[in-house]
């Protein structure tokens, strides 16, 4: 019976099992699978114009909209608020182009390029750290998501209340019936969007980059027309001055970079798809800050003229200015509420997939390759993001804000790592195929699997931080402390990559260059199953070796 039982448990496995190349070992099926492998030409779809429309699908969310506001409550003027946006989303954009280009050249996911810095096994904890948020954030966007369904179904039904519906939930449970099952509905109409592989998705966010903007500009042009002008905050002056403003100048920066630190990680996820490493540059470098930069400004005007509108305090969140459009007004009024609102739910399932679904999909299929690919790897981050119950952490969300603005620091870390061992240590050189080789004399395995240096350097660029960020808890530190913090991204990264840097001089590491040299040109379809070619050798103390390793139908000597 036992044996019996064995059997049925292996024929499942292997039923549930992905698909993967023959002749692996066990130790190679935890480091990969079809989706994990660099994508072979055929699936290099994305021109530039796809990474155009994607950021500029990206940039029309809840978020973006938002994220002037914070700097005006805050005591900036509304063109100062503006000025961070664009300094903040120019220093991002580089930022994106730094790690999108490895994935650009070598056609390969963030996981897998964790792997060169951290170690075969060690790259494990940084792909688990950024999953989990992705997880975290699925569910929260998502919510946000819901709200907008709310919206539309309200805009065709008033009846649809959620102070008339009977509410089943908690006064303090943060939702009510009628949000939760918009919430529910969101989340369900989700899902089909999660099947469709990445290198074909990017139909989605062409669709969204016409839809979205479109009805963002309408509603700029709509809450002018009914406030008869732009509102008192554009004639408003900054209400700090001195070291106060340029300090909260700085903060403004920084929070336009903290809220694309996932993006910054995970950039290689997207950018693999290139047709060519420079499709993944220029277009990203100059869309992004004028796409971030044009939907914070049509946020801040539309503020602004709902003060005219209601009076009273600005209305930051658009969504709740949107309901409150459909409380004042007729049939015309409410479909151009369902309308924006469609756009606006685009928009949240667009930054969903983006950052969220297709980020969790590639590291979950790096935590378990045999049994995960990218799609089965969404579905998990969908329910996760359905079970977490979001809405009791926007219970506080001042507060649950300030955590996730922190988390910042961790991918920080991660980013200045991988930078620094791709452009100062490798110098842009990597052997792909030696990034799946589980042996212990591959040249990315390092001790047990695991990079020392590249912890090391992680956990530094953490610790400059610490002592900041319990200062923004509450707790007293040391003002030099604060302001430290208050450059927690270029602090954790310049740390991070500086201390790496240093210790691979003092303890050079094996497969780099000393000059600047990227293969990424001759990655065609690699198998990485052992035979008699792919045999690793032992590097010399200046980290390069005789290794010799087959991609496609050609072969490179080092």
């Amino acid at each position: 019976m036992t044996e019996e039982k064995s059997g049925a448990l292996g024929r499942l496995a292997n039923r549930l099992a992905v698909d993967a190349e023959p002749g692996l070992t066990t130790a190679q099926l935890m480091l990969t699978n079809h989706d994990l492998k660099p994508v072979e030409p055929e699936r290099r779809q994305w021109g530039p114009w796809n990474f155009v429309g994607f950021w500029i699908a990206d940039s029309f969310n809840i978020n973006t909209w938002m994220i002037a506001s914070s700097m005006i409550v805050g005591g900036l003027s509304w063109w100062q608020s503006w000025l961070c946006v664009w300094i903040g989303y120019a220093i991002a954009g580089c930022f994106v182009c730094s790690t999108g280009r490895i994935g650009a050249t070598y056609h390969i996911g963030f996981p897998v390029v964790a792997r060169s810095s951290f170690g075969i096994w060690g790259s494990l904890w940084p792909v688990f750290n950024r999953a989990a948020m992705a997880c975290v954030w699925y569910g929260v966007q998502s919510y946000i998501g819901g709200h907008c369904v709310y919206l539309m179904i309200r805009a065709i039904w008033l009846s649809w209340d959620r102070d008339k519906i009977p509410n089943t939930f908690s006064t303090d449970s943060g939702t009510s019936t009628a949000d939760y099952v918009s919430f529910f509905l969101f989340w369900f109409c989700s899902l089909p969007a999660i099947w469709f592989p990445v290198h074909k998705v990017r139909h989605l966010f062409t669709v969204k980059a016409y839809f979205v903007p479109l009805a963002g500009i309408a509603f700029f042009i709509w809450a002018i027309v009914r406030a008869g002008g732009v509102g008192p905050i554009v004639k408003q002056p900054a209400a700090i001055s001195g070291s106060a403003l340029a300090w909260e100048f700085v903060k403004g920066v920084m929070s336009s970079i903290a809220n694309f630190a996932t993006l910054i990680v995970n950039d290689p996820d997207f950018a693999r798809f290139a047709g060519k490493p420079r499709d993944a540059l220029w277009s990203q470098l100059f869309t992004i800050p004028i796409g971030f930069a044009v939907t914070s400004f049509i946020g801040i005007i539309v503020s602004s003229s709902s003060t005219v509108i209601y009076g009273g305090e600005p209305i930051w969140d658009p969504l709740v200015l949107l309901e409150r459009f459909i409380d004042d007004g007729g049939s015309a009024q409410r479909f151009g509420v369902f309308v924006i609102a469609a756009a606006f739910a685009l928009a949240q399932l667009g930054t969903n997939i983006a950052a969220n679904s297709v980020s969790a999909g590639t590291d979950m299929t790096a935590l378990l390759p045999r049994f995960l690919n990218i799609r089965r790897g969404g579905y998990i981050c969908a329910l996760v993001g359905l079970a977490m119950c979001p809405y009791n952490l926007l219970t506080s969300q001042n507060q649950f804000t300030l955590y996730l603005s922190a988390y910042s620091v961790f991918l920080s870390s991660i980013a200045g790592v991988m930078c620094s061992d791709y452009y100062f240590v490798r110098r842009g050189y990597l052997e792909v195929k030696e990034l799946y080789d589980a042996r212990n004399a591959g040249p990315y395995y390092f001790s047990f699997g695991v990079h020392w240096r590249g912890y090391a350097a992680y956990i530094a660029g953490i610790l400059i931080n610490v002592v900041g960020f319990a200062g923004a808890i509450g707790q007293t530190v040391p003002i030099g402390a604060t302001y430290i913090y208050n450059l927690n991204f270029f602090c954790g990264f310049a740390v991070s990559s500086g201390v790496y840097w240093g210790l691979c001089k003092l303890s050079p590491i094996p497969a780099t260059s000393d000059r600047w040299m990227e293969v990424g040109d001759e990655v065609d379809d690699i198998r990485v199953a052992y035979d008699n070619e792919s045999g690793s050798q032992e590097y010399d103390e200046h980290g390069m070796g005789g290794h010799k390793y087959k991609m496609g139908d050609e072969s490179k000597v080092v």
